[in-house]
């Protein structure tokens, strides 16, 4: 047993049950260990549930610096922001789930440092947002809840996409860059205008498609 296979183990857990019904021996039996080899291993279900929410806000930040630094025209910069997002959402569902719902279960200090992660990762959003209704790049009365709309259009990605299901990564990349377009008021923005994006990150806590490991999953819950 592993520390990732762990943070699977619980991802699959929170995302089904929540943070707060998900108990310490049911964790350790879906992660194959007893309580005490699981306290060694995490050093608790908040640590735990901390430790992968960062890895997830770490990565969103990176790409979202990534995205925004390819180009200095607000339209593609939102575009490749709304593809960063979606495709990170899509590879790692649960995970990205866990993230966005529970941050409200941390008592610790963690809370206000992940609290700040994910503002900065939401303020690079906002920059370009403003900056584009300032600049007359783009067409809309509100920034603020335009900015709060595609986050929360971005995050519902993890709640439906499925691999196995009618579009693929890259469809969903595509249409929801022309929502995000049409919302701002200004033409689709093409895969080829906004130009390459690095591959999207399959992280360590997100669970695999393994029947094996859903089995045990289920077994526990």
């Amino acid at each position: 047993m592993t520390h990732k296979e762990i943070q699977q183990a619980a991802v699959w857990l929170f995302a089904r049950k929540g943070y707060a019904a998900t108990g310490i021996r049911e964790l350790g039996r879906a992660a194959g260990v007893n309580s005490a080899t699981l306290y060694h291993y995490t050093g608790g279900k908040e640590e735990l549930l901390s430790g992968i929410m960062r890895s997830c806000l770490d990565e969103l930040l990176r790409a979202a610096i990534d995205a925004a630094g390819g180009s200095a025209d607000p339209a593609i910069q939102l575009a490749r922001l709304v593809r960063a997002h979606v495709g990170l959402s899509a590879l790692n569902p649960l995970t990205a789930k866990v993230t966005d719902q529970e941050m409200r279960a941390l008592t610790s200090k963690e809370r206000d440092a992940l609290l700040g992660m994910r503002d900065d990762y939401e303020s690079i959003f906002t920059k370009v947002i403003e900056r584009g209704a300032r600049t007359g790049a783009f067409h809309l009365a509100d920034p603020h809840l335009a900015r709060l709309a595609l986050l929360e259009m971005c995050n519902g990605v993890a709640n439906w996409y499925r691999p196995d299901g009618r579009l693929d990564v890259t469809d969903v990349q595509d249409r929801f860059v022309e929502f995000a377009c049409r919302l701002v008021g200004v033409p689709p923005v093409s895969r080829e205008e906004s130009g390459d994006l690095p591959v999207p990150v399959r992280l360590d806590s997100e669970p695999p498609a393994d029947h094996t490991l859903t089995a045990r999953m289920e077994v526990a819950g």
